[in-house]
């Protein structure tokens, strides 16, 4: 079992950055694959947009396609830490953002296959 908190929220203008990090304590860290998933305001269901995702060794990454190019996702396993680096954020990326943790193999983007989840970071862009 991992247990996963993520910091690094808050309000920026747009056109700025932030950088988002995920904690986690627990056993075998660096056996999850990890991802981010987002959930905007006034979405209701517990299924949340894929953001970003990258393997246990880092070698695999994916994006969903609105963020290519402007956000970044990276690992530390000796520090049990995930990062997301958002750049050039917009009004429509205002959201609370998920960390997750699963153990499918490579950089999976399904929502279902992440069995942990941390309780979110508020991301608010203004224009």
């Amino acid at each position: 079992q991992v247990q996963l908190v993520e910091s690094g929220g808050g309000l920026v203008q747009a056109g700025g950055s932030l950088r988002l990090s995920c904690a986690a304590s627990g056993r075998s860290f660096s056996s999850y694959g990890m991802g981010w998933f987002r959930q905007a305001p006034g979405r209701t269901g517990k299924e949340r947009e894929f953001v970003a995702a990258i393997s246990w060794s880092g070698s695999s990454t994916s994006y969903a396609d609105s963020m290519k190019g402007r956000f970044t996702i990276s690992r530390d396993n000796a520090k049990n830490t995930v990062s997301l680096q958002m750049n050039s954020l917009k009004p429509e990326d205002t959201a609370v953002y998920y960390c997750a943790a699963t153990t499918y193999p490579g950089s999976p983007v399904g929502f279902g296959v992440y069995k942990y989840w941390g309780q979110g970071t508020q991301v608010t862009v203004s224009s």
